[in-house]
């Protein structure tokens, strides 16, 4: 079958090959035939080495397609089935599971460790024990989410991990108030659903910021009230809030840096949301005074910071009410032989959101 690979970690393109197998099948276990999957920055920032991630591997994570066959004592889906991939399913007995916080559950960490493919070469990795980049996986098959008939492959892509990420750090883990000021540092498509969730939540100023002038009219376009280039947040933050900063700020980057400008764009007493997956090697500083004197929140958010189940029916509802715009997030589609061409649009800022049809 075939399959877009990464041979070794920092090279910046992707071989497409046909001499691909999906290996593991068994009790637990199902196959998945991929018929769409988006790109995300994980799946780049694995490729060159931020996310820790064995080669060669397959990227992909966010996934949606149909169940060709599932193992023994596998009773949630079944041939025929349309699902979604969840890149970090809950096992339901460790002691995050226990506690409700299904989404810190590790189980689907240690997958990423056995390889899920083969060649006539050697074993490959799917990125986070899945790996979408392809025609058919193999995976636990509490990866697979069974999906309503209405709603198509493409969304249901977005949903199993961008749409998910982005809604969920606003409504569960920040929790954005009624009439607060938001800002979000990183307009992809991750930004721009915790854009569209601040603006669910009732936000009344919503700073959109990316460097990328097409990011920036899209932000507009899905709720944010103001866009501006990363040199004019302060500006935005002295005007809207008469310098003292935001009640929320997302950072959707990933980057100390912007980390840093995120903690002093919020105000005393707000909250700065982490979002953006970073490097293992970048380190945000903070004085143990401002820590103190300044009050200030700060949340890391891990796939949307709550249950991933409930958090997919909450986006398909909200997607079949109108209220969120998933459609427009893809602003590319291209064939698995045109990879490289999407990893061009997500670097270069012009995508939202390319979704790889298959």
């Amino acid at each position: 079958m075939r399959a877009a690979v990464l041979h070794e970690i920092g090279q910046d393109k992707l071989e497409v090959l046909d001499d691909v197998e999906a290996v593991g099948f068994g009790p637990g276990k199902v196959r998945i035939r991929v018929r769409a999957t988006g790109l995300c920055h994980s799946d780049v920032s694995a490729m060159n080495g931020v996310l820790p991630q064995p080669a060669p591997f397959i990227p992909g994570h966010e996934g949606a397609g149909e169940i060709l066959d599932v193992g023994d004592g596998v009773t949630n889906v079944k041939p025929g089935d349309r699902v979604l991939v969840c890149w970090l399913p809950a096992c339901g007995a460790c002691p995050a599971c226990k506690r409700g916080q299904t989404q810190l559950c590790l189980a689907g960490f240690m997958n990423a460790g056995t390889p899920n493919f083969k060649r006539p070469g050697g074993d490959v990795f799917g990125f986070a024990g899945t790996g979408t980049f392809t025609e058919e996986v193999v995976v636990d098959a509490g990866c697979a989410v069974p999906i309503p008939d209405d709603v198509p492959f493409d969304i249901a892509a977005l949903i199993g991990c961008g749409v998910t990420t982005g809604l969920g750090a606003a409504i569960n883990t920040a929790d954005v108030a009624a009439g607060s000021s938001v800002a979000v540092i990183g307009c992809g498509g991750v930004g721009i659903s915790a854009i569209q969730g601040a603006r669910l939540k009732g936000a009344a100023q919503i700073v959109a910021v990316d460097p990328v002038e097409s990011r920036r009219e899209a932000a507009l376009r899905f709720g944010a009230t103001e866009a501006v280039a990363p040199d004019a947040l302060g500006d935005a933050k002295q005007r809207i809030t008469a310098g003292e900063g935001f009640d929320y700020v997302f950072e959707v980057v990933g980057k100390s840096v912007t980390a840093r400008t995120a903690y002093e764009t919020t105000r005393r007493g707000g909250t700065l949301c982490v979002v953006g997956a970073g490097a293992l090697d970048d380190f945000l500083q903070l004085n143990m005074f401002e820590l103190f004197f300044d009050e200030k929140k700060i949340l890391p958010s891990m796939y949307g910071g709550g249950d991933v189940l409930t958090s997919y029916e909450r986006a398909i509802a909200l997607w079949r009410a109108g209220r969120i715009d998933l459609e427009s997030l893809i602003t590319h589609r291209v064939q698995l032989a045109e990879i490289n061409e999407a990893l061009d649009q997500m670097r270069t800022g012009t995508a939202l959101r390319t979704c790889i049809e298959i």
